[in-house]
């Protein structure tokens, strides 16, 4: 019999950062792959919008330089993540109190992932937990709340951790968890995160000032549902590096996975209907063999595909986008309100911290909703977001509202961090759905993927040439 002919050994589904980076990893091992994408652009979820000279991201998850999987990814090299101010700026009481700061790791750094591969964050975080050990106890002047005219910016204080014991007791904790190996981390029991903090033998006023809102924004996550391990792993980044954005907008990052591929390789505006371990059906192209096939989508549309594909739930998002030509005196720091005192978990300036992402002579401030937005959700936060940087917010511009109802699939305990890529010879599945629900866990788990794909072809150098895509169906 006549071997058939192929498109590509390994056709991918989803350019979403996961997609990408698996393409990059086949490609670099000599098997040919062809990426189909639905969208007429890539990156899925880590899309950016322009307004005006804005960029604006829809999500904006957190990054960290900590995550291993943006050093080890092909094709990241020149990604630039423009880091937050080390630690967090917490708003308790009417004041700002800073947590983590020290003048050892509060140099200027706009680090390419090239840098990052030598020079790694974990020195800096950890001097950063040496301060939140030494900082001084609170005072007990009070500090008036802002009134129904805004004061100027509440002043900065001491982190709201209790007694000098308390810091020192999470310092130490935060200290632990940096050189924590995984392994150990994983091997924890594992319950839900908030029952876990409160089992860690650290004080109330410690949990709910600090390590609660610095949990709901790393894990998008308000009322920390979420796996206490997954939580741990969150941990482990923040006390290991530094919190950024990346350089131009989320959208930078799976561009340059396209861009750095072969040409050819993506193919976008095609949708595919139906999947086998050798075989992709397409609306617009007809048929596309392959020798394997990569679902590399989100959980919802891979389950889709493929009935029977477990469909987790998910925490919604909303980012409101404003700008103003008076920005707060906040620097570049990520702002967090420790009293849950409105919508707003996180704030920042982010056009301080990149100033790429607004025109010149204007400021770019991004705030994010966890969970369900309340009805009239622009006015609720222009409302808190004046408590939060204590100043008026009545002329501020809204520039956008990005609601996702499926920003970010749950990692309720017992959450499977590892769930399998390899389906069955020939078909194999990665996202954020298969590992930690994270820009980490998606590389990861094409990481993961790859690597399954290559075992089982065997290969070490291309098998078949890539063909072009068949002509698109007449209308």
């Amino acid at each position: 019999m006549l071997e058939p002919a192929y498109q590509a050994d390994v056709v991918i589904v989803g350019a979403g950062v996961a997609g990408l980076s698996a393409a990059h990893r086949l490609t670099s091992a000599g098997v040919t792959t062809a990426v189909l994408e639905a969208a007429h652009g890539v990156g899925g979820r880590m899309s950016t919008e322009k307004v005006d000279g804005f960029r604006l991201d829809r999500i904006g998850q957190l990054l960290s330089t900590a995550y291993p999987e943006l050093r080890l990814t092909p094709g990241l090299d020149g990604l630039v993540l423009r880091p937050f101010a080390p630690g967090v700026l917490l708003h308790s009481d009417g004041r700002h109190h800073r947590a983590g700061a020290t003048p050892a790791n509060t140099r200027s750094a706009a680090p390419s992932m090239r840098s990052t591969r030598s020079a790694r964050g974990a020195r800096g975080a950890l001097h950063a937990v040496r301060a939140l050990a030494s900082a001084p106890r609170p005072t007990s002047r009070p500090t008036p709340r802002p009134t129904s005219r805004p004061a100027a910016v509440p002043r900065s204080g001491t982190a709201p951790l209790g007694t000098a014991v308390d810091q020192a007791r999470l310092g130490a904790a935060l200290a632990r968890i940096a050189n924590a190996p995984v392994e150990r981390l994983l091997a924890r029991p594992e319950l839900p995160a908030a029952r876990a903090l409160a089992a860690r033998g650290l004080p109330a006023r410690t949990i709910d000032g600090f390590l609660r809102p610095l949990l709901a924004a790393l894990l998008c996550d308000p009322e920390l549902t979420t796996s206490s391990r997954c939580a741990d792993l969150a941990l482990r980044a923040f006390a290991g590096g530094r919190l950024g954005v990346p350089e131009g907008g989320a959208e930078v990052l799976p561009e340059l996975l396209a861009r750095s591929l072969p040409p050819g390789t993506v193919h976008t505006g095609v949708r595919v209907t139906s999947v086998s371990t050798n075989t992709v059906t397409t609306a617009e192209h007809g048929e596309f063999r392959c020798r394997a096939v990569l679902l590399a989508t989100d959980a919802r549309a891979a389950a889709e595909l493929l009935p029977g594909l477990r469909i987790p739930d998910f925490h919604q998002v909303t980012v409101v986008h404003h700008t103003t030509d008076e920005p707060p005196e906040t620097g570049t720091a990520l702002l967090l309100d420790a009293d849950r005192g409105g919508p707003v978990a996180h704030t920042a300036v982010v056009s301080q911290v990149d100033p790429s992402r607004a025109p010149a002579g204007r400021a770019l401030i991004s705030s994010t909703v966890l969970g369900p937005p309340p009805p009239d959700v622009e006015t609720a936060v222009r409302m808190h977001l004046s408590r939060l940087y204590g100043t008026s917010t009545a002329r501020w511009e809204t520039l956008a509202v990005h609601h996702t109802p499926e920003a970010v699939p749950t990692m309720r305990a017992p959450h499977d961090l590892r769930r399998p890529v390899r389906l069955l010879a020939g078909l194999y599945v990665c996202g954020d759905h298969r590992d930690t629900s994270t820009v980490q866990g998606a590389l990861h788990s094409a990481h993961r993927a790859a690597s399954a794909l290559l075992a089982d072809l065997g290969a070490a150098g291309s098998m078949h040439r890539a063909d072009p895509l068949p002509a698109a169906k007449a209308a």
